[in-house]
């Protein structure tokens, strides 16, 4: 029997509302603003985003994409169904949707089958589909594997990638919710899977490998997101019997089969540099390019790299990254120098619906971007969707490449640069940081210092230059900006004028500039710069207090899905309030309480900090900000003291850390 198909004529119902350097600050606080409409319209000029519309009824939270002969591609979503899409192509899509497959549990993933069909990596398994009669559904369901699996529902499995080998490959999870983060084996492992579905494990340290691949020269891959022990979102190598930092899976260490030789007890609360700590424990690797925490996205996800040969553009060879909360792409250029891979992130395209959790590249070089908001939000207003992303044949002019040198760095473009603003040493701005290797949740950048700019040397035909800088560091993120440079002739600025360049070893050659011995002195290593303490942040109660505990307590929690446990709070005017905020969810929070009506406007600013945030605590300066606790790790709690607003009114309070204001929030009703 065929099964019925769904048309849609129309997208319109699916679209929703839709020099001196810097000391010690690399950044401008105003470049971290959520993207600007110009700047979105500007991308459109270069690559056009097209909306596929998805029929009513339809839930696509896309976990998966797989594009197939016939201009057609195989959509999973998080639902656990499996959707045949045809049309997605299409100058005008009117795409038509088959079901090939429901009642998966969460599968996150989609590759062919060698013997036929389709693999896809559940939540318990690596199952292979099949239509083998040919009336447009699978009809076989072949479990490949068993994965380990407790219960927790952040033990996701991503995958399946075929190896160069033919085996497969899936990248787990840890878990939450439960004494240990690896309440059954392998969690936080990438492991391989032979076609008689024998398990091998390949690395241990993963956390929450959203996205992996393996390149055209056969080197793997893996985003991770920020949480516990990593302090950044991050693009990480891996090899056989590597550990990437996570140590939850070091309990499957002293399994049968296990190739990583560190156990749970090399791990302890180092909260130093993860570079510095792989000097006293050589196992420890630390990631290829560090993605910038609220930056270059705040939950990085799907990876693939443009194999179109130029029909996406001039970045081919490079990666492309999603990320999930931020609702943005992301662009990697990659080196091996000494045998270690590092390299450069670059901002590439915003604006899009919603959430971006899978990318796929189609025929003619057509990217697919599979999006959700998972229930945890995003940027893009919209729930679900899918979106194309295709070259418009006209260039922008860009940093196309950033490669490091022994004493700098050379940026190459996509066309000529004006020279007068090329040799301009002011036109450039360079400065480096690192985060913490520890036990909390994230890091704050961490000594940060400015690389003064000492010459510039631009090539006789403009399409790079090398600059040498003061201050190099290895293992450290160093943030390149250009907002002086010009295109010739047309005197264009760059589209975006920042790279993050992960200087994991410097490379051998000659240098530009002589090494200056009073560098020492110049470079000498900041102090930690403290969290700034805020007046708006009462910890103890105001000393005329007659009760020290106040008038009133309140204990405010959290619930999964960034929410307050109590978004509506009834209270009288001028009652002296101590809140307790306890955060029992698997994320930072905090509480902001607000003037009415601002709550979204103070969560735009604090997403507006940049690398200044995380000390910040992700509040930002604003009258409009009437008390805050600090951010909260999970498990914990803060405690402040204030007076309720004399003014009758609805205050709004929210959770300004990145990405969560638009939907964390709840009402302070102050009545007379």
């Amino acid at each position: 029997m065929r099964l019925p198909v769904l048309f849609l004529a129309s997208a319109a119902a699916l679209v929703g509302q839709t020099t001196t350097p810097l000391v010690n600050n690399p950044s401008a606080a105003e470049r971290f603003v959520a993207p600007s409409d110009s700047l979105v319209a500007r991308e459109n000029g270069f690559w056009k985003r097209t909306i596929i519309p998805v029929p009513e009824g339809i839930v696509l939270e896309v976990s998966g994409i797989l594009p197939i002969e016939g201009r057609r591609l195989l959509v999973t979503t998080r639902r656990g169904e499996v959707w045949l899409v045809e049309g997605a192509y299409d100058a005008d899509p009117k795409p038509r949707y088959t079901l090939f497959a429901s009642g998966l549990h969460e599968p996150l993933g989609i590759t062919v089958a060698a013997k036929g069909g389709y693999y896809v990596a559940q939540r318990q398994e690596v199952t292979r589909l099949e239509d083998t009669n040919g009336d447009g559904r699978a009809d076989v369901l072949e479990t490949l594997s068993k994965l380990p699996i407790a219960g927790s529902y952040h033990e996701y499995a991503f995958g399946p990638i075929i190896a160069p080998n033919g085996n497969l490959r899936v990248a787990l999870n840890v878990a939450f919710g439960s004494a240990t983060q690896a309440p059954s084996p392998w969690r936080g492992w990438m492991l391989e899977i032979t076609p008689a579905g024998r398990t091998i494990p390949i690395a241990a340290g993963l956390r929450s490998p959203a996205g992996f691949l393996v390149t055209s020269k056969g080197e793997w891959f893996f985003t991770d997101n920020q949480g516990e022990w990593v302090g950044s979102g991050r693009l990480a190598h891996v090899a056989p019997g590597d550990f990437a930092g996570h140590p939850a899976g070091l309990a499957s260490s002293r399994l049968p089969g296990s190739n990583v030789d560190l156990v749970p007890e090399d791990i302890r609360d180092f909260a130093e540099p993860m570079h510095e700590v792989q000097k006293r424990l050589p196992a420890l690797k630390p990631p290829a390019v560090w993605l910038p925490h609220t930056i270059l996205g705040i939950s990085n996800a799907g990876v693939i790299e443009d194999l179109s040969e130029g029909k996406f553009g001039p970045f081919a060879g490079q990666l492309f990254v999603g990320d999930q909360g931020q609702s943005k792409i992301l662009r990697v250029s990659l080196e091996e120098v000494k045998g270690v891979w590092q390299g450069a992130a670059y901002p590439f395209r915003e604006g899009f619906q919603s959430g971006i959790l899978r990318l796929a590249q189609g025929e003619g070089g057509v990217m697919f971007a599979g999006q959700t908001a998972r229930g945890w939000g995003s940027v893009g207003p919209a729930q679900y969707g899918l979106e194309r992303v295709e070259w418009t044949q006209q260039t922008p002019f860009e940093i196309k490449e950033v490669r490091a040198q022994p004493d700098g760095f050379v940026l190459t473009f996509t066309s000529p640069v004006d020279r007068a603003s090329a040799e301009d040493e002011g036109s450039y701005r360079v400065a480096g940081f690192t985060y913490l290797y520890h036990r909390a949740y994230g890091s704050a950048p961490v000594n940060r210092m400015a690389c003064p700019v000492r010459r510039v040397v631009v090539s006789p035909d403009g399409l790079s230059v090398r600059i040498a800088v003061a201050c190099l560091r290895e293992g450290y993120v160093h943030e390149i900006r250009a907002p002086g440079l010009k295109a010739a002739g047309s005197g264009e600025a760059l589209l975006h004028d920042t790279a993050y360049y992960t200087m994991n070893r410097f490379p051998a050659g000659d240098r530009i500039v002589p090494l200056d011995i009073s560098e020492a002195e110049l470079c000498m290593q900041p102090a930690a710069t403290p969290p700034i303490v805020s007046a708006k942040r009462p910890v103890t109660a105001p000393s005329d207090w007659v009760n020290a505990e106040g008038e009133q307590s309140l204990v405010l929690g959290t619930l999964p899905g960034l929410k307050f446990d109590t978004p509506l709070i009834t209270i009288k005017a001028g009652t002296r309030l101590r809140l307790v905020f306890r955060n029992t969810d698997d994320m930072l929070h905090n509480f902001v309480l607000t003037v009415p009506g601002r709550g979204q406007a103070v969560g735009d600013a604090a997403m507006g900090l940049g690398l200044d945030g995380a000390a910040r605590g992700y509040v930002p300066e604003s009258a409009d900000v009437i008390v805050h606790t600090t951010v909260v790790q999970p498990g914990e709690s803060d405690t402040i003291f204030f007076t309720v607003p004399s003014a009758p009114g609805d205050y709004d309070f929210v959770c300004t850390f990145p990405g969560h204001a638009q939907i964390m929030t709840g009402i302070l009703r102050v009545t007379p």
